[in-house]
């Protein structure tokens, strides 16, 4: 009865109340050859102690203890314990949509302090209550510049993460919005010019990605100026939100379409994640999902309400802004007490933290003579070629570390090259694990170990002479 509560007397009780001699009685009206005839093919019950064993060995086959250099969009980072604790209690467990004020006021303060903390890490006026994860934060971004702008074309960074603009690409397949890739450069971020000759006079939204999917710093103030210059409006794209903790916030951009998981979300195989949407608040009206406001009565007490929630349940669908009718409350809840726990210098140091980790994860591959791509300035992911990414992963599982993500089927250009992200939960040890796995067989011609081999030669030989 705990976990099946209609046992065989209670369904029995309620197929004489209508009528019915049995379950199949209830299905008689479908055609006798469109009925399985046999039992599901499913295990049978099992008890809960063996569901608990059953757990338990799924969590070890998960690989607990694994060092990760995974990044692309979902980071590892440290998570305070208090967030479970906070987030498990009853008040949030069934955070859905609060339309009962009068009932809802925690999860309604809750929502309304991190749109607040989400507006002061980025810069913006005003954001959303979250929305499902970054992907569609974008793609609906793109959305919103199109009905802000009254244009039909979008420009998008090719650095920007590749799943993004797949997803972009997929809402936009059926409009007639043609989408231009901007290229990146060998030092990482955009060049200039080519921005420049993305931007067309048709062109709603320019979408630059900053730290970019390569790690790469790029400069917000520059692609401002050249999108407003030709009537665009700039979308600025944050997949790593600690990032804002050491970096300044894209003040200059009109949107920002960010991925809040960094924020003490757990990786959790992909999700859930929560997305947002930020803008200046002349476009408000414009923005997707919904908003949580605050308010007083006529006694002058504070309350919360949601507030611009124009969403397709409302009865004019035609007038919705997007297919996003929900917002991650949850998830967004575990950001904003990952926030309010750091604080502004906390995240400052955390964010310098992951800096430094990637700097010297960068510089001792580089000394084993793996090649780093794109110098540019970067925070905490960095590029490199090496040894063969499967032959190099296979060395590292054996010493319970994950390597990079292998660019080759996003970057076909890059080869061989793969994507590593050192956050603060990385050690130096596995930081030097890890550069030892990707050291080519051989050093490269130019490569700081080359260099230092025709050191040694070069030493050997004058020594030599010198006898």
């Amino acid at each position: 009865m705990r976990y099946l509560p209609s046992s065989d007397a209670i369904r029995a009780e309620m197929l004489a109340a209508i009528g019915a001699a049995s379950t199949d009685d209830l299905f008689s009206h479908i055609p006798e050859y469109c009925r399985l005839q046999r039992p599901l093919n499913i295990p049978s019950g099992r008890s809960e102690a063996e569901i608990f064993a059953y757990f338990r060995q799924a969590a070890a086959d998960n690989a607990p203890g694994f060092t990760s250099f995974l990044g692309a969009g979902a980071y590892h980072h440290f998570r305070p314990t208090v967030i479970d604790m906070l987030v498990s209690r009853g008040e949030w467990l069934t955070a859905y949509t609060p339309y009962q004020p009068e009932i809802s006021q925690g999860t309604l303060q809750a929502i309304f302090e991190f749109q607040t903390m989400i507006c002061q890490l980025t810069g913006m006026e005003v954001a959303n209550a979250s929305m499902y994860d970054g992907s569609t934060a974008v793609a609906e971004a793109a959305l919103m510049a199109l009905r802000v702008s009254g244009r039909r074309g979008i420009a998008v960074a090719r650095s920007a993460h590749p799943q993004y603009r797949e997803v972009l690409a997929t809402y936009l397949r059926q409009r007639d919005c043609p989408i231009t890739e901007i290229p990146y450069t060998p030092e990482g971020p955009l060049d200039a010019a080519a921005l420049r000759a993305a931007i067309g006079t048709e062109t709603a939204a320019v979408i630059v990605q900053s730290p970019n999917f390569f790690g790469a710093i790029e400069d917000w103030r520059q692609a401002a100026e050249l999108a407003h210059a030709a009537g665009a409006l700039l979308i600025a794209v944050i997949a790593e939100p600690v990032s804002l903790g050491l970096l300044a916030p894209p003040e200059q951009a009109d949107i920002v379409a960010m991925e809040a998981q960094g924020l003490g979300i757990p990786v959790g195989f992909g999700g859930p994640y929560a997305g947002v949407i930020a803008c200046r608040e002349q476009f408000v009206r414009a923005m997707p999902g919904r908003l949580a406001g605050q308010a007083w009565d006529d006694e002058g007490r504070r309350g919360y309400v949601l507030t611009l929630s124009t969403r397709e349940q409302h009865i004019r669908r035609e007038k919705a802004t997007s297919n996003i009718c929900t917002n991650q409350a949850l998830c967004a809840l575990m950001a904003s007490i990952f926030m309010s726990l750091y604080g502004k210098q906390g995240l400052r140091d955390l964010a310098e933290q992951n800096v430094a980790k990637a700097a010297y994860a960068a510089e001792a591959c580089a000394r084993a003579g793996a090649e780093v791509l794109f110098p540019g300035p970067r925070f905490h992911e960095f590029v490199l070629r090496g040894a063969d990414p499967a032959a190099a992963q296979a060395q590292l599982s054996a010493e319970m570390v994950i390597g990079g993500l292998p660019l080759e089927r996003y970057y076909p250009e890059l080869g061989a090259a793969v994507l590593v992200c050192a956050t603060e939960t990385a050690s130096k040890a596995a930081m030097d694990r890890l550069a030892a796995a990707y050291a080519p067989a051989s050093p490269r011609p130019g490569s700081p170990s080359a260099k230092k081999a025709a050191r040694r030669r070069s030493g050997t030989a004058t020594a030599g002479a010198r006898r």
